[in-house]
C-alpha cells in the first residue's frame, strides 16, 4: 500500500518518534485529482524533533523531496502535520 511506502520513506530517512499516514481519498471524491481507486490525497501526521526544530517551510520541502517521484502521480495532495516532541 501507498501509505507504507510514504511511512518508510519517512522513517528511513527522518528521526521520527510517530508517523501516521492516512489515505483521505474518499473525502475527496469528485475534487479534482481525485480516483476511484485512491491513493491520491494524504494526510502524514509526524511527531519529530528534528523537524519541529525547522522552519514549517523548510520541513515540508524536505518531507516533499523525499517524496518527490510520487507527487503529482499517485499522489495528488499531501496535508502535512508536525508535531513537537515531548
Amino acid at each position: 500500500m501507498l501509505e507504507e511506502i510514504i511511512a518508510a520513506r519517512l522513517q528511513a530517512a527522518l528521526k521520527l518518534e510517530s508517523c501516521e499516514v492516512i489515505d483521505e481519498s474518499a473525502l475527496h471524491a469528485g475534487h479534482v485529482g481525485a480516483k476511484p481507486e485512491g491513493n491520491t490525497h494524504f494526510r502524514i501526521k509526524i511527531t519529530s524533533a528534528e523537524l519541529s526544530a525547522q522552519t514549517r517551510i523548510a520541513a515540508h520541502k524536505q518531507i516533499y523531496a523525499l517524496l518527490t517521484d510520487l507527487m503529482n502521480h499517485p499522489i495528488h495532495a499531501l496535508a502535512i502535520e508536525i508535531k513537537r516532541s515531548g
